[in-house]
Parts: structure tokens; sequence; C-alpha cells
């Protein structure tokens, strides 16, 4: 007989995911097999009474800083780069929508043509009712990363945890992929984040989930079932929060 799954640890999280998440092994744009697979994962979990915000990034399609450091003025390539991420966000919510998921896309730059403005109350309230909320275009505002703008909107709609989904299994002393030796921590503080530069999410985004004490997981993508298994409590990838580490 096969045993009961266990119900979610948490009741609301918000999920981050890097706009090259979507690229798959494409170096360009979205692959459709990497989008299906995410949004069967992101519905399985609404399907299991989750309350799921998501934020995407846009760096599969224009990054902001990469053109402004070329030379293109840093306050258009940013609004150019949340753009990118309302294209993302769109895409996100057609395939949970093919599957069968209620989804709200709410953009901080008004768009209204093609999603919702972002409205605090209104995403908290899209959530209570079950629906999954993509939240696109980042802060609204430039020199702010996709990664700050999930740490405000994960404050901002009380989600009980911040998931950052990467390519890498969590958080390393080094990076992994450059030294073999590197250790990854299954723990460490929000402080020893920001004083070692572990490169977690930018220091802004650190600072306010440390400020308000919002747990962060960062783990794999790349694997499937690991965020259910998450959400249900299993301690996979690497958790920063504001302990200190023994």
């Amino acid at each position: 007989m096969t045993p009961p799954a266990r119900p979610p640890k948490y009741h609301r999280i918000l999920l981050k995911l890097s706009g090259e998440a979507l690229m798959g092994g494409e170096d360009y744009g979205i692959d459709p097999e990497v989008l299906q697979r995410l949004a069967k994962e992101i519905l399985e979990l609404s399907r299991a009474g989750v309350q799921v915000g998501v934020v995407i990034g846009g760096g599969n399609i224009f990054r902001g800083a990469g053109l402004a450091a070329a030379g293109m003025d840093r306050v258009t390539g940013d609004h150019m780069g949340m753009l990118a991420t309302v294209m993302n966000a769109l895409a996100m919510q057609d395939a949970l929508e093919k599957l069968g998921g209620f989804v709200r896309v709410m953009s901080a730059l008004k768009i209204n043509e093609v999603c919702e403005d972002y409205i605090r109350r209104r995403a908290i309230r899209h959530l209570e009712k079950g629906r999954i909320v993509i939240f696109a275009a980042g802060t609204g505002n430039p020199f702010f990363t996709t990664d700050s703008a999930a740490a405000l909107r994960a404050v901002e709609v009380g989600a009980e945890l911040l998931l950052k989904a990467t390519k890498v299994d969590g958080v390393y002393d080094a990076d992994p992929k450059k030294n073999k030796s590197a250790r990854r921590f299954e723990h460490v503080s929000y402080e020893e984040v920001i004083q070692r530069d572990l490169k977690v999410m930018d220091t802004a985004a650190i600072a306010l989930c440390r400020d308000y004490g919002l747990p962060m997981r960062i783990y794999d993508i790349t694997r499937p079932g690991d965020l259910m298994r998450i959400v249900r409590g299993d301690n996979i990838g690497t958790l920063v929060d504001n302990r200190t580490t023994a």
C-alpha cells in the first residue's frame, strides 16, 4: 500500500526563477520542454494547497546591465530587461493554464493590455483564492535586480519561504565549477552570506530577507521533484536564515 503523501510544511511560498533557467540547453530564449516541466512542478504545489508566487528574471532574452556596460543608458537597459521578464511571465502563464492552472500575471510596470498592475492587496487575494501569481517587471525601478524584486514581493505578500532556483545544488564557499574542493553549506546565516560575499543574491535582497526574518532556500532547478520535496520539509540545497551556524 502506498503511504499517503506528506502535507506541505509551508502555506505560502515565493519561487524565484532566473530567465536563464528557461533556456535549458539553448543559447537564447525559452526551451518549451523546460518550461513545461517547471510549470508542472509549480502546478503540483498549487494543487497540494500551497499558495505560490513566482518571480522570473529576463536574462534569457535581455540583460540591461550588460548593455549598460557596453555604453547603453542604464535606465533604458533596465527598462528593456523588465519588459523581458513580462515576456517570460506570459510564457509561464500560458504553460500553466494549458495544464489547467489558474494564473495571474501582475506587472510592476503599467501594461494593462497584457497583464494586471501589481497591487499588493489584490495579489494577496489572488493567492488566497488559490491562483498562482507571477510577478513581472521586477520592482518597476532601474538599478534593482529581479533578486531584489523576489525578496520584496515575498516580504510584501507574507511568504513563509523564498526559494531561489539555480543550476547549482546550494551555496558553496567557492565556485564548484572552478574549484573541485569547494564546500557546500547545508545552512548559512544572512550575515555570513554578506560578510563572505557568497553571491547568493544581491546584497539588497539579502538585507531585506535578513531584516524581515524571511528564510531562503537555494536549490538545483534541474533536479525534478526537489521543489515539492523542499515544500514538504526535506533538507535539500542550502537554507539561509538569521540563525548563526554552529
